[in-house]
């Protein structure tokens, strides 16, 4: 299977949350404590004996770039074996990628001079845990031209997604958008698998095999739709952000073609399933995922011996906890996270993730927030419910996440009140 599957990761967009996405595309954004987003779908890669992986790249791709780089850089070229970002090269009309079958058209030369059998199609913005040579091989035993990986939704997620209509041999027979405009879409876009509501449907959750023949067949003509379809390009962000695979590619194939559903979550694959798959696709939402995660049984398990996530960890110390200075208390912290590197220092901290090189000195308390590589509490500050960004520094005395309208007149501030401090940033 290795050579005869090639894999496209799909990192062309900047993504939501918005406000963790202003220097990074969504693929790179920090999750779970050390991890990249992208780091998941990677690692279903890896452990599925995928070993040809092209990732596509587009809006501010340094950081993603670099993390490949560092953390990806594993698989013997000797043996035909690659993960490679691919940014735009400008052989066919010297434009951007305006979507993700444009960036495939784009990238036609490589499809056509690969000796892959199927292409498998991935979006690197999502987090699951799934073994794709189960889905390649359902789609094989079904003969089928397209074959869709679907989970359950319901409630909440109706909105923004895609329902399909399967028959009884789960052959996808139509799909429609489901949108609520009354509702707010960065709240209502929010994904799991947990059904919510009394109604429930199947939706694509990003994860597409496509026969090579028939896709190169079919490729510049949905290509095209897609383009035609897509957006006015916002200025902040690429051409065809936004673009949503379903909506564009399955269509058009299925009166002609055998297009298949596979349910997510079953029996079948090596991964424990968790059934877990989350867009983050609003700050509330990535806040959630990232919470949800200290869980006395967290809904994803990143515990499962022979399916462990795979990142760049940097050669740092080990976390501790040391008396503070001043008062001789001790640092402490109660069902959090810590990477490697995080020193607190007379603090407290609680309910929290904190990346690697995060400082809490004394006095300090974190509560229910998310602090990424490198952050710095200064002493008696006190924050909670926040996300501060790389590199933040909390100067002492500080109090934020208590006072909505205080907290609102300096920083972004989630419907549900979630503080997001950005990259850098001394307050």
């Amino acid at each position: 299977m290795p050579s005869a599957t090639l894999t496209f990761v799909f990192a062309i967009e900047r993504g939501a949350p918005a406000p963790l996405t202003q220097q990074r595309t969504k693929a790179a954004v920090p999750f779970a404590g050390k991890y990249r987003v992208i780091d998941f779908t990677l690692a279903n890669c890896l452990h599925s004996g995928l070993r040809q992986v092209l990732v596509l790249t587009q809006y501010k791709s340094h950081s993603l770039h670099k993390h490949l780089r560092d953390a990806w850089s594993l698989f013997n070229a000797e043996l035909g074996e690659f993960i490679t970002a691919v940014p735009p090269q400008m052989r066919d009309g010297g434009g951007w990628y305006l979507g993700v079958l444009d960036a495939l058209r784009q990238n036609r030369y490589l499809i056509e001079r690969s000796r892959a059998e199927q292409i498998l199609l991935l979006d690197g913005g999502v987090v699951y845990r799934m073994d794709y040579a189960e889905l390649i091989g359902y789609h094989r035993e079904q003969r089928a031209g397209v074959t869709c990986a679907v989970r359950p939704a319901g409630g909440s997620v109706a909105d923004g997604a895609v329902a399909l209509r399967c028959d009884a041999a789960d052959r996808i027979c139509a799909l429609t958008p489901r949108v609520h405009p009354q509702k707010e879409p960065q709240i209502a876009s929010e994904a799991t698998t947990r059904a919510e509501g009394t109604e429930s449907f199947d939706a694509p959750m990003g994860v597409y095999v496509v026969d090579k023949a028939l896709l190169l067949a079919e490729l510049d003509a949905l290509a095209a739709a897609e383009v035609e379809a897509a957006p006015a390009a916002d200025a902040g962000s690429p051409p065809g952000a936004g673009a949503d695979l379903a909506l564009h590619l399955l269509p058009p194939l299925l009166e002609r073609e055998t297009v298949c559903a596979y349910r997510f979550g079953g029996e079948r694959g090596r991964v424990t399933p968790d059934q877990y798959w989350s867009d983050l696709a609003s700050t509330d939402a990535y806040f959630r995922a990232n919470m949800a995660l200290l869980e006395a049984e967290p809904p994803l398990d990143l515990y499962q011996p022979d399916w462990n996530i795979l990142t760049y960890q940097g050669q740092y110390p080990p976390a501790r906890t040391v008396p503070g200075a001043t008062s001789g208390n001790e640092g402490i912290f109660v069902n959090s996270m810590l990477a490697a590197g995080t020193v607190i220092r007379g603090g407290g901290v609680s309910h929290s993730v904190l990346f690697p090189q995060v400082e809490v000195e004394d006095g300090a308390i974190v509560d229910e927030a998310i602090l990424f590589e490198g952050v710095k509490v200064g002493e008696g500050a006190q924050i909670r419910r926040c996300i501060c960004d790389k590199d933040v520094v909390i100067g002492p005395g500080e109090h934020i996440g208590f006072d909505r309208a205080a907290d609102a007149a300096r920083f972004d501030v989630s419907a549900d009140g979630i503080v997001v401090i950005p990259k850098g940033k001394r307050v």
